[in-house]
């Protein structure tokens, strides 16, 4: 699904963002970009969605180079990539259902499709009761939920996700994860950059360690059933990282 060879990215001040890193991503995969800040997974999600340009080496998606991709066709590439941000990134004058339906809208898709889609990803959210409000009353883990359900709507082959925990709590952080695991396992490819190195330690899911552009390590945990429900997955993920049962539902 995600390939990268030997790819650099030097930006204009010369800090270098990527440093000749190869990489593939299989089909289906949940794999971490973890480092500390600065180390080069925001580039390299910049990259995937090509906001940036890669200043060596090819990046491709699906089979298709990055480079090959005119301008104009960015737009089709993107429809086919969710993207969750830590700070939601959610439309402050627009609805839950709105913020969701926009994302179909820019695409073309009709009112008639936008009526069935919507609410069967907010219930798949959990926000099904929560249509009709506006970001601000929302918490921020259910802002969260609104942008995961956004970026999930059209149902993308590839979830890209930029700390998507940054600024919550454990419990809230683990629904979060729990919802994207629950992606990952409709057969979406899902990459999630973060520095929360607790959780991905208890996710037990690939491994890739960036530091100053480069790849440092790439390790696959051989720890999980790969048949784990959602349900199990949350309940062992709070208990190894000592969180109870009360909080957010799942």
């Amino acid at each position: 699904m995600v390939e990268l060879r030997e790819v650099s990215k030097v930006y204009d001040s010369g800090t270098v963002g990527l440093d000749r890193a190869s990489l593939e991503i299989g089909r289906g995969e949940f794999v971490f970009l973890v480092g500390p800040t600065g180390c080069g997974k925001s580039t390299c999600i910049r990259l995937l969605l090509k906001e940036l340009e890669a200043s060596a080496g090819d990046i491709l998606i699906a089979g298709k180079k990055l480079n090959d991709i005119p301008r104009q066709r960015v737009p089709y590439l993107r429809r086919n990539i969710g993207v969750v941000f830590q700070d939601y990134k959610l439309l402050p004058n627009r609805t839950v259902y709105d913020n969701v339906a926009y994302s179909l809208e820019v695409i073309g898709e009709s009112r008639q499709a936008i009526r069935r889609k919507v609410p069967d990803i907010l219930r798949l959210v959990g926000l099904s009761t929560k249509l009709h409000n506006f970001p601000d009353e929302l918490s921020g883990g259910e802002q969260q939920r609104v942008s995961v359900a956004r970026a999930f709507v059209n149902h993308p082959p590839l979830l890209l996700a930029d700390e998507p925990t940054g600024n919550l709590d454990p419990e809230t952080s683990i629904g979060i994860m729990q919802l994207i695991y629950r992606i990952n396992r409709t057969g979406t490819t899902v990459v999630v950059a973060t520095h929360d190195s607790e959780m991905v330690d208890k996710m037990r899911r690939r491994v890739i360690e960036l530091r100053e552009g480069r790849i440092i390590r790439d390790e696959l945990s051989g720890l999980y059933r790969p048949d784990e429900s959602t349900t199990e997955f949350a309940v062992r993920l709070r208990g190894e990282m000592g969180v109870g049962p009360e909080g957010h539902p799942n």
